[in-house]
């Protein structure tokens, strides 16, 4: 297909932009969350090669992806905060938007609203959009606990409407995990990992050498990053050695497996119709076309039939490549979300990419190494995915990115040559999805049982607490705590999963031991 056959309501991305900034280092401001969303919309109004004011005052829609902060009710801000964050950006970079959206909660946030807003855009009921996100954990941490006079104050209050679509938390965590106390993510997808672990029939060690294979090689792009908070090339055997500076967080967890919280770091996407960018001046040197894109969502965590997987994931990423029209085999740059080794292993086996290091399997070092900004990691990926394929006409990129306990996952598929827009079937993949016969659970479970993953998580003060998913004689699911030194020994050190446990109702949830 030719540019100019394309259909003026073709939704394309026109502009990328990110910022960052690092305690200690040279240049350091102490941004706010509006002040890196802001800065990353300016250098993505300016990547569109036409005129930023112009291109701002066309803007017809933001939307702003939640702060950690602002991801959950009863989270402190320290620093303050915008009572209208979507519109504090805006109104920094010149644009007076008819309409404002905040996104709910969740990494699959950046391509979920890229996903949305192109079909918006394709329907005729927008032109211009803005979507950015950004996270100042690193600084907020830092200062909370500074004199007064010396903190930066984020607080401010704006005027207009807002789309504040809510926490979006429904369903990502059940009644019995909260009673449990399994509400954190690094002990939910230690589960996954270690389902995945006695699946596969590996020994910790060998388990251990995998993950520590497949991150290796994010370090090294991470370390070359400007943006990455910690560019620091590591390998294998180091992210995976527990030591004083590199603790176990929840096994087979230590800190260098998880995602890096602690960043100052923004980023945002222009998107617009063909026509939109005609009037604007935008030259054909930065459109870039989105090929193929899902949104889908996985049965609650108790729910799924194998815990060793997430197939809502994989058929997300294959609808989206489907779409396209091309293979994984294809794909000139990846991006999988990578909070946890799961997270990336679950899709590259899905769609039989390599896990072993020998692929590259992220454009920007990963959430652990290039930074967790909270919900909005993802957009970094896009800017990233968007920059690469411009420099390389006809090829394709892909974005993966999940959500919650690999809860939700958006995908989406890119290439500067050109595509009509397509819809997408991602409601009849989830009618599919929702049809799938959950897991019975044991509400009293007492008596002999089977483990079917376990995971043990660690505190700084040495504490330690087990959880343990398990089926009762008779194949109804449970969820217990383990809490005695004998059971935590026996769920850290031995090969727990298959063998048999005692559980029992207590006060407070379920208790797991080796004896009755």
């Amino acid at each position: 297909m030719i540019v100019s056959d394309i259909d003026p309501l073709t939704p394309i991305v026109v502009g990328t932009g990110q910022s960052s900034e690092r305690i200690g280092e040279p240049g350091y401001r102490r941004l706010s969350p509006v002040e890196l969303a802001a800065e990353a919309a300016r250098e993505a109004l300016a990547d569109t090669g036409a005129d930023p004011a112009e291109v701002a005052a066309a803007v017809d829609t933001v939307a702003g992806v939640r702060q950690f902060e602002i991801s959950a009710p009863g989270i402190p801000s320290p620093l303050g905060r915008s009572n209208n964050y979507p519109r504090s950006v805006a109104g920094r970079v010149g644009a007076a938007p008819r309409r404002a959206v905040l996104e709910t909660a969740g990494g699959q946030a950046p391509q979920h609203l890229v996903n949305e807003l192109a079909a918006t855009i394709a329907a005729g009921a927008a032109e211009v959009v803005l979507l950015f996100g950004s996270e100042a954990i690193s600084t907020t941490q830092h200062l909370a606990g500074a004199a007064p006079q010396d903190r930066p104050d984020f607080g401010e209050s704006v005027e207009g409407s807002l789309e504040d679509r809510g926490y979006g938390l429904d369903g990502l965590v059940s009644a019995a995990q909260i009673v449990h106390r399994l509400t954190d993510a690094p002990s939910q997808y230690a589960l996954f990992d270690n389902a995945r672990r006695a699946r596969l029939g590996q020994t910790r060690q060998e388990y251990a050498a995998g993950m520590g294979a497949l991150f290796a090689p994010f370090t090294k792009i991470a370390a070359v990053n400007p943006h990455a908070a910690a560019p620091v090339e590591r390998g294998a055997a180091e992210l995976v050695t527990p030591t004083a500076s590199n603790r176990l967080i929840a096994d087979p967890y230590t800190r260098y497996l998880v995602a890096r919280e602690k960043v100052n770091q923004g980023a945002a996407v222009v998107l617009t119709s063909v026509a939109a960018a005609r009037r604007l001046g935008v030259p054909e040197d930065r459109w870039v076309f989105l090929h193929g894109h899902a949104d889908l969502r996985e049965r609650d965590l108790l729910d799924r039939a194998d815990l060793s997987t997430s197939p809502a994931a994989t058929m997300a990423v294959r609808h989206a490549l489907e779409q396209a029209g091309v293979a994984a085999s294809d794909l000139a740059a990846i991006d999988l979300y990578s909070c946890f080794p799961i997270a990336v292993s679950n899709v590259c086996e899905g769609l039989g990419l390599p896990v072993d290091g020998s692929g590259e399997l992220t454009v920007t070092g990963g959430l652990p190494f290039f930074g967790g900004a909270g919900n909005n990691y993802s957009m970094h990926a896009i800017a990233e995915v968007v920059r690469r394929v411009r420099a390389l006409p006809g090829a394709y990129g892909l974005v993966g990115a999940n959500g919650g306990a690999l809860s939700k996952y958006s995908a989406g598929v890119y290439s500067a040559a050109p595509a009509p827009w397509r819809a997408d079937r991602s409601a009849e993949l989830q009618s599919e999805i929702d049809s799938w016969a959950p897991v019975e659970q044991a509400a009293q479970p007492h008596g002999r049982a089977t483990i079917e993953t376990c995971t043990v998580k660690h505190r700084r003060d040495g504490r330690r607490t087990g959880f343990v998913v398990g089926r009762v004689e008779g194949g109804g699911r449970f969820l217990a705590l383990a809490d005695d030194e004998r059971t935590l020994t026996f769920l850290s050190e031995g090969e727990p999963i298959g063998e048999p446990i005692h559980v029992r109702p207590a006060d407070t949830g379920n208790r797991a031991t080796l004896t009755p």
